[in-house]
């Protein structure tokens, strides 16, 4: 049996999980992002980018919290723990975009993207481990990917977007917008992948169990497969 875990604090990642049919073991990293990224060599492509975030939450809950993994993991039946750690900006103009985290910040990307499109990039990092000789768990695979989504922006008025920022919805997304709630007014369309825009893409994350010998149903819920 193989336990799923994400390394994530976006309750929009859970939705999506628990949507599929995962309840997985949550764990929220602590990741100086900002230091990461200034820490990156100039040049790094933008893939690499959103990948390297991805694999740092990743290692960072497998080391303070791997062990508690895979108590949980071992006490539910399973032998084998399976994690992912996700990030998303948003590509405009050859620039990255995290997370604005003010309305102003917010309100700036917003008068520039209107009528316009960007891609959402989201990196994912996977590792697979080896839980059933007790103790922290044996990483026996680590694979990493990004998806990437083209989103198209629509025209709201600014009374619109000022009462949608000071909601404060937006301002801890990726690009300062959400497509799954209120920001859904203001998304003219995507072209790809829905799930990745909301923050992990199913069908990526499917290709990555697959490499590492797993089944997308592997993680399901157990009443799920009769």
């Amino acid at each position: 049996m193989i336990a799923f875990a994400l390394a994530s604090a976006s309750p929009s990642r859970l939705r999506i999980l628990d949507q599929a049919g995962v309840d997985p073991l949550v764990r929220h990293p602590r990741v100086d992002e900002d230091a990461l990224l200034a820490g990156l060599p100039e040049g790094t492509p933008h893939v690499r980018v959103v990948e390297e975030l991805a694999r740092a939450k990743a290692a960072d809950v497998l080391e303070r919290e791997g062990a508690s993994l895979a108590d949980e993991a071992r006490a539910a039946g399973a032998d084998t723990l399976a994690l992912v750690g996700c990030d998303s900006m948003l590509l405009v103009d050859g620039q990255l975009e995290g997370k604005p985290h003010t309305y102003e910040r917010a309100m700036e990307r917003w008068t520039r993207l209107r009528g316009r499109h960007g891609v959402l990039l989201t990196g994912h990092a996977l590792a697979v481990a080896d839980v059933s000789g007790g103790g922290a768990p044996a990483v026996v695979h680590r694979g990493a990917d990004t998806s990437d989504t083209t989103v198209h922006f629509g025209a709201p008025s600014d009374a619109d977007l000022d009462v949608y920022l000071r909601t404060g919805e937006p301002l801890e997304c990726a690009g300062a917008f959400t497509i799954e709630s209120l920001g859904g007014w203001f998304i003219d369309r995507i072209d790809g992948d829905p799930s990745s825009v909301i923050g992990l893409s199913l069908p990526l994350l499917r290709r990555l169990l697959s490499d590492a010998g797993l089944h997308a149903h592997d993680v399901w819920r157990r009443e799920l497969l009769g």
